[in-house]
């Protein structure tokens, strides 16, 4: 079974359940051609520890990373304007995660027990973060936010009882 793949050029999108049957996948990038990864793509590949997004891709859908508990960490190119509900739930060993300034919105459940999370900057351009977004990321004892931005219900939901939320100007 393959570790390690790269998408070709000719791929544009990676659709639901893409890597469903790839059980083994450890390492994967993901071609410059590629705008969407679409719903549940990754989910639960338990061995995933690192991926390369490109700059093209315009947004992670529902569920895409979700269960993928060996990731530690990802950055979200710029160019991303939405983070789907799910996308990065129960990401266990994630402990740093980049959101770019293009992310004008991060959905519900998004990073709901990232428990090794510890801490997150929210650009200035989110306006709105989903219901249970970072509930149980046990170890998140910082987070910044938009002075503008709109919080779900539970956003914080049993994150580490020492959580420091700082509103920027």
């Amino acid at each position: 079974m393959k570790k390690n793949i790269t998408t070709p050029e000719s791929v544009t999108e990676h659709g639901m359940l893409a890597f469903a049957d790839c059980i083994s996948l450890k390492n994967i990038i993901i071609s410059e051609s590629v705008i969407k990864i679409l719903g549940r793509a990754f989910e639960e590949r338990t061995r995933l520890e690192r991926i390369i997004i490109p700059e093209g891709v315009t947004e992670i859908g529902e569920k895409t990373f979700s269960g993928c508990t060996s990731l530690t960490n990802i950055t979200i190119p710029e160019g991303v304007t939405y983070i789907g509900k799910y996308a990065f739930a129960e990401c266990k060993s994630l402990t740093n995660i980049i959101i770019p300034e293009s992310v004008t919105e991060i959905g519900k459940c998004a990073f709901i027990f990232c428990t090794s999370l510890t801490n997150i900057t929210i650009p200035e351009s989110v306006i709105e973060i989903g219901e249970s977004a970072f509930a149980f990321c046990k170890s998140l004892k910082k987070i910044s936010l938009p002075k503008k931005v709109g919080l779900g219900y539970s956003v914080f939901f049993r994150c580490h009882p020492d959580l420091k939320i700082e509103y920027r100007d």
